[in-house]
């Protein structure tokens, strides 16, 4: 069943649209804990070749993360462009992950190479997420 309004909003699915409302909950919460309770944890995933102070990274990119998913949530009409936005955003910290991987710095529990290389395979997942629940739907989905 397809889902739309007459405001020229693109049409939906009832299940993409669960999908992009988690996601936008997710990348709330994840933005919030880059600003509050996580940013030590954070920094640890800030790539040393960046010439900037990671705290100022990881409240940067907190501070995207909560708009993306505000943008996510209410801007349904750009969400097509949003989601293609948040799977660019999500490309774009992926060095990060790996600089973690690399460098075997410990946060949020990663305290060894498998675990956080098993991180590293979440991040295509996190696109495909972005992607498909943004999309328009095909005739077949």
């Amino acid at each position: 069943m397809l889902i739309s309004n007459e405001l020229s909003e693109p049409p939906t699915t009832a299940m993409r649209t669960v999908a992009r409302l988690a996601l936008s909950g997710v990348l709330v919460l994840a933005g919030l804990s880059h600003l509050l309770w996580a940013r030590e944890d954070f920094q640890a995933q800030v790539p040393r070749s960046i010439p900037l102070v990671p705290d100022g990274v990881v409240m940067a990119s907190g501070g995207v993360e909560i708009m993306l998913g505000a943008d996510l949530a209410v801007l349904t009409r750009d969400r097509v462009k949003i989601g293609r936005i948040i799977a660019a955003f999500f490309i774009a910290v992926f060095p990060g992950n790996i600089a973690q991987y690399r460098n075997t710095r410990d946060a949020f529990a990663l305290n060894t190479d498998r675990r956080r290389f098993i991180l590293l395979l979440f991040q295509p997942a996190l696109i495909a997420w972005a992607l498909w629940s943004t999309a328009l739907p095909t005739p077949n989905s």
